[in-house]
């Protein structure tokens, strides 16, 4: 299924790694662990780093509910979300032509509150589950008192694209001969032991030992 781009999903620079398919815009939003939110009041920018969950076609932000950029973007200003993911750093002869591999996508849109309870707790459950899955099934569940301190805004993925750098440096015929390394190094995220609370009465569950993004 394939996105249709607007004026402000439209990739110009490089345009040949944009990609409008919905699989891939979803599956770099449900492994990336946070987001950035940006918006702009009273012609001031703001860019604020968050957690993000999606459902289906639509991404969910949480906050406080007196969180100063929940809202204002409750409020119905536009809001753009951007995640990226670095896959490796490309190592070029000339210093110019440094780069990275990356995967990455920007939601464009007007965020709204959820008021439904039942959408509420699905959101709030999936984040939970899009940062440590298996995790609610034994985590005490937010009281009534903490779903109302917290807020939960709903952005359609529906005006999105994604862009995505592959392959090694693209150096200039003339530097080919220099002798200079060059080449790809690639990035992963490894995740160390788990550290236990000292007073936890729980063993350390499987899905901490053996944690894994998707």
């Amino acid at each position: 299924m394939q996105i249709a781009p607007t004026d402000r999903t439209t990739v110009r620079r490089q345009s040949q790694r944009a990609s409008y398919e919905r699989k891939l815009v979803d599956a770099v939003i449900d492994e990336a662990l946070s987001c950035h939110v940006g918006f702009a009041i009273d012609g001031r920018p703001w860019v604020i780093p968050t957690i993000h969950a999606r459902i289906d076609d639509v991404l969910y932000l949480h906050g406080a509910v007196a969180n100063h950029m929940l809202r204002e973007i409750s409020g119905g200003i536009e809001a753009c979300v951007t995640i990226t993911l670095v896959d490796a750093l490309v190592l070029a002869r000339s210093a110019f032509h440094h780069s990275m591999n990356y995967r990455s996508v920007m939601v464009f849109g007007r965020a709204t509150i959820v008021d439904d309870p039942d959408e509420k707790w699905a959101a709030l459950h999936a984040l939970v589950e899009h940062v440590v899955p298996g995790r609610m099934a034994e985590a005490r569940p937010p009281s009534d008192a903490e779903l109302r301190k917290t807020a939960v805004l709903r952005l359609p993925i529906s005006e999105a694209s994604a862009k995505v750098r592959t392959g090694g440096p693209i150096d200039d015929p003339e530097d080919l001969a220099l002798p200079v390394w060059a080449g790809q190094l690639p990035l992963s995220t490894a995740y160390g032991s788990a550290v236990s609370e000292p007073d936890t009465v729980a063993t350390v569950p499987a899905y901490v030992t053996g944690y894994r993004r998707p």
